[in-house]
């Protein structure tokens, strides 16, 4: 496969190596762990968020995000039109419906127009999806959430390190989520 390409070279240095050994001398390979307790402290901090939880990967976070809000059957969720298919599916996948949201042509995130037109009396919680690095407009779905006492679900997969508006993405939902698979996007710049 010469032609291949991957979705990411990682980089591994010598620290990565003498923790991975670590881990592997004190058979702390999976679950919790010194290592892995260190890590919920360490992101939550840095996300300003109280509680950090490590699980597999962004699809179980956002599964158990859902999960823990308790909603009622076929309660609605909105979510972006234009998103990983994880998004809807843990909708799904907690007996909730969700309603797409269709997206800004120059972020690819939600539209608010189109949220405001969606939200009914059923709706429960917005799951906003920053994409490709870009945040969503947070500053009028947070007014509109509060007003209809809606909860936020903040996928933050792509956007880790980002500020918006001098505060961390991550930072704004009632519950936010993050990934580290190889295409999530770090960063550690300013959007406004």
């Amino acid at each position: 496969m010469k032609n291949y390409i991957p979705v990411n070279k990682p980089k591994i240095f010598s620290n990565e190596k003498k923790y991975v050994n670590i881990a592997l001398k004190t058979n702390w390979i999976s679950s919790e762990g010194p290592f892995v307790k260190k890590f919920e402290r360490n992101f939550s901090k840095f996300n300003k968020k109280k509680y950090g939880i490590a699980v597999s990967n962004g699809t179980a976070a956002l599964e158990i995000a859902i999960k823990s809000l308790g909603l009622k059957k076929n309660s609605e969720v909105l979510v972006p039109a234009f998103t990983i298919i994880s998004t809807v599916n843990a909708v799904i996948k907690n007996n909730l419906k969700p309603i797409l949201i269709d997206s800004n042509l120059d972020t690819w995130n939600m539209n608010l127009d189109d949220l405001k037109k969606k939200i009914s009396k059923k709706t429960k919680a917005i799951l906003i999806t920053h994409i490709y690095g870009l945040p969503v407009d947070l500053k009028e779905i947070l007014a509109i959430a509060k007003k209809n006492k809606i909860i936020i679900i903040e996928d933050a997969a792509e956007v880790i390190g980002l500020k918006y508006r001098n505060k961390m993405c991550g930072s704004f939902g009632d519950l936010s989520t993050f990934s580290f698979y190889a295409n999530s996007i770090l960063q550690l710049e300013k959007a406004e």
